[in-house]
């Protein structure tokens, strides 16, 4: 009978870890989304699920209309808008610009596979 109980409670404890574990933070995360996406309004950044960033130009119902360049809009269901995206303060043109700087001087030689080793021990 012992036996029987601590088999029951073993399992009731494996399904208490798998909900809180598993299942409790997928749930959260699908809520966090839908109020995100519950949320849009015209004139928002945010990129899809497929990679694609555009603007928000109007809702309708499940629907979005972005405007993926200027004058082409597309329609979307809610669903795939991945996230929103917000502008970066603080970045100021002349960071953004020395960022970009190459240094022309500098030559970087490869080796091909298998030459990095000592020849004279073949």
């Amino acid at each position: 009978m012992g036996g029987n109980y601590s088999s029951l409670i073993m399992i009731a404890l494996m399904v208490v870890v798998f909900y809180f574990l598993l299942i409790r933070p997928q749930r959260k995360r699908q809520q966090e989304q839908a109020q995100m996406q519950n949320s849009l309004a015209p004139g928002t950044r945010i990129m899809t699920t497929t990679g694609l960033f555009a603007t928000v130009v109007a809702i309708d119902a499940d629907d979005v209309i972005l405007e993926i360049a200027p004058g082409v809009e597309t329609r979307w269901i809610k669903a795939a808008i991945g996230r929103v995206l917000t502008p970066v303060d603080g970045v100021e043109d002349e960071d953004v610009k020395s960022a970009d700087v190459v240094d022309d001087n500098v030559v970087e030689s490869v080796k091909p596979y298998g030459e990095d080793q000592d020849s004279s021990k073949k």
